[in-house]
Parts: structure tokens; C-alpha cells; sequence
């Protein structure tokens, strides 16, 4: 056995956060457009207020870390 595994330990999101976070994410790929195309928002509105709504998704459901792009998804493939 090697004395440099490294184990990871997988934080799982709270219930609360978790639907929170759901409900961003549908109100921002869902929600918004409808409401958008209803009131006549531009196109580039629409997806600054969309990628705004994911990323608030992703803060709540990660507990705050998330800064955008860099951090990582947790998931692994080995």
C-alpha cells in the first residue's frame, strides 16, 4: 500500500440548498425565457439574467464555493 492516496471526501448539499438550487435552475431555463418572450426582453438580457440565475444555482448548491467556470464539477471517472 502507497502512503500517498489521497482520499476525498464528497460533501453532499443540504435538502433546503438542494432545492433551492433546483429551483433556480428551472426558473433560469424554464422560467425566465417565457417570462421574457412575454414582455418583449432582448436576447442578450435574457441570457446575462440566465447565466446570473445558474450561478446562483451553483453558490447554493455548493455551499458558496462555487466561482464560476474554475471550480471543479466532483466528479470522477476512476
Amino acid at each position: 500500500m502507497s502512503s500517498n492516496q489521497s482520499l476525498t471526501t464528497v460533501q453532499q448539499p443540504q435538502p433546503g440548498a438542494m432545492i433551492l438550487g433546483t429551483g433556480l435552475a428551472f426558473a433560469s431555463l424554464i422560467l425566465l425565457p417565457a417570462v421574457a418572450a412575454q414582455l418583449g426582453v432582448g436576447a442578450a438580457l435574457t441570457g446575462a439574467m440566465r447565466i446570473a440565475l445558474m450561478r446562483a444555482s451553483s453558490r447554493v448548491i455548493s455551499g458558496g464555493q462555487a466561482t464560476g467556470e474554475t471550480s471543479p464539477a466532483g466528479f470522477s471517472c476512476h
